[in-house]
């Protein structure tokens, strides 16, 4: 079911643009698309050089608002392509007064047509929608697609680290990262019964674990060739 537009969506956007970077192409083609580069300048964005890191998939912000709270030497981008879920997220960290938290409205296909090569250290995919049918697995955030993208933004050493409660899902995350050149570490297949030191709760988490679901996590990097 479609979400219904939140009243005076436009206004509320707007009152937090200091926060916020909305995608706008007409090319529905992201392959043809991502061609035209309009990198955003990350350094004056965020008026520093920290290290990035990007969560892909934020929802309501509640795990980029608190990293970005426990982290204030690290910047995060959250990206999230619904402007009727991302206001949340823009709110809360303005509220919060996050100066290291940065969003962008749009889906993951285009984030290489705005952030340059090798400018990411770190990449959280957070409970990202597991599209269950076959016939859409080409639209899973770990599907070799996006997984390609993700490679040409990482910086060397950069990780990607994953969290679902979907265990076929993390069967099919574990394979796409094996045949993209990633290794994997730290692979979980129950955290919060494990000794994992520093975890973040997500929305959807919190809910997951309440009802007794376990979590699945794995932290992925590129081999080295």
């Amino acid at each position: 079911m479609r979400m219904r537009k939140k009243k005076y969506l436009e206004e509320r956007l707007a009152a937090v643009a200091d926060y916020l970077y909305i995608i706008n192409t007409q090319d529905r083609n992201f392959n043809t698309a991502i061609l035209q580069k309009e990198y955003i300048d990350l350094e004056k964005w965020f008026g520093n050089n920290n290290p990035i890191y990007l969560e892909v998939g934020c929802g309501k912000g509640k795990f980029a608002c608190e990293f970005a709270k426990q982290n204030p030497d690290i910047n995060i981008i959250a990206v999230e392509k619904s402007s009727n879920v991302i206001v949340n997220a823009c709110e809360t960290a303005k509220e919060t007064g996050l100066s290291n938290l940065k969003f962008i409205c749009g889906s993951a296909e285009y984030i290489e047509r705005f952030i340059k090569p090798d400018s990411i250290e770190r990449i959280f995919l957070n409970f990202s929608c597991p599209f269950p049918k076959k016939a859409y697995a080409s639209h899973r955030l770990t599907h070799k697609k996006f997984l390609e993208i993700y490679k040409r933004i990482m910086r060397e050493g950069a990780e990607i680290h994953q969290k679902t409660d979907n265990m076929h899902f993390f069967e099919f995350s574990l394979e796409q990262f094996s045949s993209c050149g990633f290794a994997l570490k730290n692979v979980s297949l129950d955290l919060h019964a494990s000794d994992f030191e520093g975890n973040i709760m997500t929305e959807y988490e919190s809910r997951f674990v309440a009802l007794g679901q376990p979590i699945y996590r794995l932290e992925a990097y590129l081999k080295e060739e």
